[in-house]
């Protein structure tokens, strides 16, 4: 079983959630790699959720060259998301590369976008999360990520295919 298919064997088991509160999902990976996931709301068929973290062990320290790889490898393999993703920004002497959606979503006075963070800071650290930015008030709030089951097990697949074997 694949860790995208043992994901959504848990997030099923959520089928019905909707209240208040995040339920987080997590499942351990080849070589110390932790996938988790805070789920909103739960379906037989999709879900809501907060924030996807990955912990690769493997990745601590590593070299923002290593990361931009990564980053690089993530944005040509995951391209079936709403907005297509890109790397942003490189901050080396952080080790962390900052991925956005290249063309985000503009309606209603509101421009909304992924972001993904992938550091070597403490384990090697990926997070995607949705915003929203209004317009007109310059802010920007955290949205839930809505998928379908299939695509959020194909998205846990890829994540982990594209960590990188090696460090530079």
């Amino acid at each position: 079983m694949t860790c995208g298919q043992q994901l959504i064997t848990e997030v099923r088991k959520l089928a019905g959630h909707g209240g208040p509160g995040a339920k987080t999902v997590s499942i351990s990976a080849p070589d110390g790699v932790e996938l988790s996931i805070d789920v909103t709301a739960a379906d037989s068929m999709s879900c809501s959720c907060r924030e996807l973290r990955l912990r690769v062990p493997a990745l601590n320290g590593v070299a923002a060259t290593v990361l931009k790889k990564w980053a690089e490898a993530l944005c040509a393999r995951v391209t079936y998301l709403l907005e297509q993703l890109g790397p942003l920004e490189v901050d080396s002497q952080g080790k962390q590369v900052l991925i956005r959606s290249k063309s985000p979503d503009k309606r209603d006075s509101a421009t909304t976008f992924y972001e993904v963070l992938l550091q070597s800071q403490g384990a090697g650290l990926f997070t995607l999360r949705r915003f929203r930015r209004d317009t007109q008030a310059a802010s920007r709030e955290p949205v839930d990520l809505r998928t379908t089951h299939e695509v959020l097990e194909k998205l846990a697949d890829d994540l982990i295919a594209t960590i990188p074997s090696q460090t530079i």
